[in-house]
């Protein structure tokens, strides 16, 4: 009998505890804690990148500090790279993911998001000298990609036949061309600024957009109340300017009048 009841005790124990953390609430959670954890991948020009004060900054980056400013809590930012963007959410190493992180169907599996909020457009970019109009035009060739990126989603599906080159962020990738490893890209179209700014020689220039990819902000799944949170703050802080205004700053175009509605 008292096996029974000291096994039933911690069964209820157990069951306590997992109903417990099934009810979590992040936003209460990161309330509580007066601090909340941004995960953005550094390296990417205009969104997130290194100053030449060796401060974190870009659209991005500046997008997570009004909204640790709005929570009222202090910021955390969480470095990561590209790659990891996803499994940072997923593990919990993170509370929400502002990085340049394109809203597809494959990602709304893993993870949350909130309306979109900034933009980016992809692109193929190579030397002049290059043939590319189109993916058929790049069988044969050596293209460079950041991985787990929607640029390498997307090239992996559309081309045969290409040597695909992945590279970890595109911090590395931008050196790989910078050095000559490469000269044919897909990336978006602020890091081919990156690249000329840098590339000795003949420039690189787009030979044909793959597409303009909306952002969301990325949160775990089933956390309805920081993402009710999120979608609030977004709307509010589009319609009111200051997330159009940092956008223009960093990269010195408008986004969309009906960004919002794309989600």
């Amino acid at each position: 009998m008292k096996m029974f009841t000291k096994t039933a005790l911690m069964a209820g124990a157990t069951l306590v505890a997992l109903t417990s953390f099934a009810h979590a609430d992040r936003l209460e959670d990161i309330r509580a804690a007066g601090k909340v954890r941004i995960a953005v991948a550094m390296g990417i020009p205009q969104y997130s990148y290194v100053d030449g004060n060796l401060n974190a900054t870009g659209s991005d980056v500046e997008t997570a500090r009004l909204i640790a400013e709005d929570l009222g809590v202090e910021l955390e930012l969480v470095e990561i790279t590209n790659a990891a963007r996803v499994p940072t959410i997923q593990t919990g190493r993170a509370d929400i993911l502002v990085s340049a992180l394109g809203i597809t169907e494959e990602r709304k599996q893993a993870v949350d998001y909130t309306v979109p909020y900034a933009t980016l457009s992809i692109i193929v970019a190579a030397p002049a000298a290059e043939e590319i109009a189109s993916y058929e035009d790049l069988t044969g060739k050596r293209i460079g990609v950041t991985r787990a990126t929607t640029n390498d989603q997307d090239i992996t599906a559309k081309t045969s036949g290409a040597e695909i080159l992945r590279f970890e962020d595109d911090a590395t990738l931008i050196t790989a061309v910078v050095s000559g490893q490469i000269d044919i890209i897909s990336s978006q179209s602020a890091v081919l600024g990156g690249i000329n700014e840098r590339r000795a020689g003949e420039p690189l220039e787009t030979k044909f957009t793959q597409a303009e990819t909306n952002l969301g902000i990325a949160i775990a799944k089933g956390e309805d109340n920081l993402r009710e949170w999120l979608n609030e703050w977004v709307t509010t802080n589009f319609e009111n300017d200051r997330l159009r205004e940092v956008f223009r700053e960093f990269h010195d175009r408008e986004l969309p009048d009906d960004l919002l509605s794309r989600g």
